[in-house]
């Protein structure tokens, strides 16, 4: 409590202790001690005992008087620290750490050396040291001093980072399992600005402040995290750490990161789901403009393009793009802005691979991509215009049209071995589900069994196609459109993979009154869960049988029971009387 004291010469509680047990009068001991220790101000001494008069004790009226000067020279210390000329004001809070640190473990006192070392851009090194190796002065110190602390010593840093990124993850992840199944609000529905404002994207924008080396050492931290575990959600913070310090305008880290201005142009496209000619041509010019012996930044820029955001972004647009190009009777090849939405999806894919090999070269384009697998799902799009006008032709020549159900043998081909291909086609599945499009879903969905390293299963689509699907929710009466989307889609790929399952289920938990009770009761079998499965599937399956359970008729109800017959007496009529 009074740590500190002796050493600037002040009397402190151990002081009075000595005098107690060495002196033969004590009253006037501590009379004396009063004297030399108390607030030295003559006109005081006579107004003291009107205090004891009112029954205030004295160490009331000292803690009084303390806090208002502890308030008065915090008050000073900030305005020190605003005024005069940057060499004067920090040799003024330089002298007053001096002479204040040794008070720092002072309770009463420590308020006052942090806000003097929160002002100081350089803390003395030795201070520094003091603060790190005890625990409760490190807590107490603010976030401007640990930077310094932090940016000397990355293990620290990262002691403090890696809890918050690891919310950040599992945010991500409880976000696509979300028990709401809606189009309108999904996982891609928050806008840039809105998510830049989440918890960890702002604690940790502050931990960074305008420190170049500490915004450096997070990156560094992503870009191991990323190549690690190849989660994509370590990309979406990269890019919204970027994007949240150019928010609060710091200038200091935005115009020494490369990827600012593409990454600034990028966030527009997000924000609006699209990418139009004008940003088009300012994202190519940035790519473009990557010079001899600077191919080390397409790292970056490849990883900020294999956030999921920025892939629904351009995926959504080649398939914009598409439709366009069959009304302006043009084929892929002549699209210069289709084949940049390409060349931005095949760098965000290849993220991974670049930053582990370490290569910084852009990959190289797959030229049957462009002439033959884009060709091949722009003939579907014009079999739907087609069945389209065919339906609402006259019939009486003819019988009902056929909905064309064969697909090319490339195609599922190009699914499996492409993931720019993939990756395309599972949007294209998207967008049929979207446009309540069965034929087409079940025209496709046999593709869908195997994909290029099992992205029709990943729950990025998985969450995107369960909330398109209740669009389609009263297809799901019919056997044939269950059998397709359950038995040969989803099913397969259940007992392999738990995520699949937990897909399933919150699906059913939110459709399963438009399911025939018979099929319901088949799929409930067959989803029901085994002892290696996870606790949110057990959960799931749990609250799914409760809601079976209320969704069934009770018992025979009087409407189904006999009709009762009962004999009433005769009664005579006034007649008969």
């Amino acid at each position: 409590m009074f740590a500190g004291l002796q050493e600037l010469g002040v009397a402190n509680g151990e002081d009075l202790k000595e005098t107690l047990t060495n002196c033969t009068e004590p009253l006037k001991a501590i009379e004396q001690f009063q004297t030399e220790n108390g607030i030295l101000l003559p006109s005081l001494q006579s107004a003291l005992p009107f205090l004891d008069l009112h029954g205030t004790p004295r160490l009331e009226f000292h803690q009084s008087v303390f806090d208002e000067l502890r308030e008065k020279l915090l008050e000073k210390v900030s305005a020190i620290a605003s005024e005069g000329k940057a060499d004067e004001r920090y040799k003024k809070l330089e002298d007053l750490l001096e002479k204040s640190f040794p008070l720092v473990k002072m309770p009463s006192v420590q308020p006052v050396v942090m806000c003097v070392m929160k002002h100081l851009p350089k803390v003395p090194e030795k201070k520094l040291k003091l603060v790190m190796a005890d625990k409760d002065l490190y807590k107490a110190c603010a976030v401007e001093v640990k930077r310094q602390i932090w940016q000397d010593n990355q293990a620290l840093f990262g002691d403090e980072v890696s809890p918050l990124l690891k919310q950040y993850i599992l945010e991500k992840e409880n976000a696509l399992f979300s028990s709401d199944l809606s189009v309108l609000h999904n996982f891609f529905s928050p806008s840039p600005k809105m998510r830049r404002q989440g918890e960890v994207v702002q604690k940790l924008t502050q931990m960074i402040g305008k420190n170049v080396k500490l915004y450096d050492m997070v990156l560094q931290f992503l870009r191991t995290l990323f190549l690690r575990t190849r989660n994509v959600h370590y990309c979406t913070l990269r890019a919204e750490l970027l994007m949240s310090l150019h928010d609060l305008d710091i200038s200091e880290i935005c115009t020494v990161d490369p990827c600012h201005k593409f990454t600034w142009c990028l966030d527009a496209c997000i924000r609006e789901k699209f990418v139009d000619n004008k940003r088009a041509r300012e994202l190519q010019g940035f790519l473009d403009g990557v010079k001899k012996g600077q191919e080390q930044v397409l790292g970056d820029l490849s990883m900020i393009l294999c956030d999921p955001f920025a892939i629904n972004t351009l995926a959504l647009s080649t398939i914009r793009h598409l439709q366009e190009l069959i009304g302006q009777d043009l084929l892929p090849r002549e699209s210069p802005d289709l084949l940049l939405l390409l060349r931005m999806l095949s760098l965000g894919q290849g993220a991974w691979d670049m930053i582990d090999s370490q290569i910084f070269k852009e990959p190289k384009m797959e030229v049957d991509l462009i002439t033959k697998f884009l060709p091949t799902l722009m003939s579907f799009v014009v079999d739907d215009y087609m069945f389209t006008v065919d339906q609402k032709l006259p019939s009486e020549d003819k019988g009902p049209a056929a909905y064309p159900s064969a697909i090319p043998e490339m195609f599922p081909k190009f699914l499996q071995d492409h993931r720019i291909a993939c990756e395309i086609g599972l949007y294209y599945v998207l967008h049929v589900t979207k446009q309540r499009n069965k034929n087409a879903l079940l025209r496709l969905l046999p593709s869908l069994a195997e994909t290029f390293n099992d992205l029709a299963f990943n729950d990025i689509f998985l969450h995107l196609l369960t909330g398109n699907l209740t669009l389609l929710a009263d297809e799901f009466a019919q056997e044939e459109f269950c059998t397709s989307l359950f038995d040969n889609f989803f099913l397969a790929a259940c007992s392999r993979k738990e995520n699949v399952h937990r897909h399933v289920l919150r699906l059913l938990l939110h459709l399963h009154h438009k399911v025939a009770p018979a099929k319901l009761e088949s799929l409930q079998k067959s989803l029901e869960p085994t002892k290696q499965s996870g606790e949110a599937v057990k959960e799931l399956y749990s609250q799914l049988g409760e809601k079976l359970q209320l969704h069934k008729p009770g018992p025979a109800q009087a409407a189904d029971a006999p009709p009762m017959e009962l004999s009433l007496p005769t009664v005579p009529t006034p007649a008969t009387l």
